[in-house]
């Protein structure tokens, strides 16, 4: 399985990692799923209310927003994105016990600093398990960078 994710929205999400050093950013992945692949179209950051900086709970109105406007456009929220600020791109302890959802893509992205370099990972959840994800960029230009 792979992750389609074009170069301005992973930057995108490298940035915000960088902005919320030394805490976790958070948001959703608005797109589509293939058979083999799975395509991200827009990104909705969020809010996150965790009350520890090295956790994420995403904001339930933000992420309420973004399932509605993922409906609009007729896609549906493919995954989630946080960061591990000067950690590992792979999932925590802690994100395995929050990790629920079937199919489910997860993008880790790890700053070393506020200023980067930024690691980034993806996988998926099933069966109870987290799967690494090949990133791929899409074959064509045109994805949105909100």
């Amino acid at each position: 399985m792979k992750l389609i994710l074009p170069e301005a929205l992973q930057a995108r999400i490298e940035t915000l990692a960088c902005d919320a050093f030394p805490a976790e950013c958070c948001g959703l992945m608005e797109g589509v799923r293939g058979e083999a692949a799975v395509e991200v179209l827009a990104l909705h950051p969020a809010r996150n209310i965790a009350p520890a900086p090295d956790r994420f709970e995403i904001q339930p109105d933000d992420h309420f927003a973004a399932l509605r406007t993922a409906r609009a456009n007729g896609r549906a929220i493919v995954g989630c994105y946080h960061s591990h600020p000067g950690g590992k791109a792979r999932p925590s302890e802690t994100d395995r016990q929050g990790g629920g959802e079937e199919n489910f893509v997860w993008l880790i992205a790890a700053p070393a600093g506020s200023g980067g370099p930024v690691a980034v990972a993806a996988f998926i959840y099933s069966a109870m398990s987290f799967f690494p994800m090949d990133l791929a960029r899409p074959a064509g230009a045109g994805a949105s960078s909100q």
